[in-house]
């Protein structure tokens, strides 16, 4: 599949490009499958170019009945994990982990570090998972993992992972705006 280089998009019509249709009725009875893209479509038709992420994320947890919530977030963004930590606990119960939980030594694990010599913590995704997984919540949030530690992060939690801020040093926590650059583009040769 291409999906990305193809300019007639016939799916939206009604198209069957695959041959997985047959098996999706089984795939959406199993763990509430319908229920998360019930509450997605109804999140999407109804908040459709009025609603923030955030917002969006708000009513979707409400909608399917989501109380504890994780965030597993990068100190490089501890202001914004705060506001959204608050911001969320309006509604919801939630649990914030650091990635620096741990506070393992790079040395220990083997790991390039940054600043050369010296203690330098180590990033502890995983970590983060087994925490929150403690907490038993219903839904973690992502907030700036590193690419990499996001993966084991969705790797070891039990519960159903989401991005809300997807870490972008350069481009203030907008990836998308590589994208959107024609001079960014140019410089890819795109």
């Amino acid at each position: 599949m291409k999906c990305a280089l193809c300019n007639l998009k016939e799916c939206y019509g009604g198209k069957d490009c695959t041959s997985i249709k047959e098996n999706l009725q089984t795939e959406l009875e199993k763990a509430d499958n319908m229920k998360i893209m019930k509450a997605a479509a109804a999140n999407e038709a109804d908040g459709y170019l009025k609603l923030t992420r955030i917002e969006e994320l708000m009513n979707f947890c409400k909608s399917v009945g989501f109380r504890k919530l994780g965030i597993a977030f990068c100190i490089g963004l501890q202001d914004e994990a705060r506001i959204v930590h608050t911001l969320l606990e309006k509604d919801f119960e939630v649990y914030s982990v650091c990635c620096k939980i741990c506070g393992i030594d790079k040395s220990d694990l083997g790991l390039k570090k940054m600043k050369g010599e010296g203690f330098e913590a180590s990033c502890d995704p995983i970590g983060q998972a087994l925490v929150l997984n403690g907490k038993s919540t219903d839904l973690n949030i992502i907030v700036g993992l590193c690419v990499g530690h996001d993966m084991l992060f969705t790797r070891y939690s039990e519960a159903l992972v989401t991005t809300l801020i997807a870490k972008d040093r350069v481009l203030a926590h907008n990836p998308a705006g590589a994208i959107y650059s024609n001079y960014y583009r140019k410089k890819l040769g795109i």
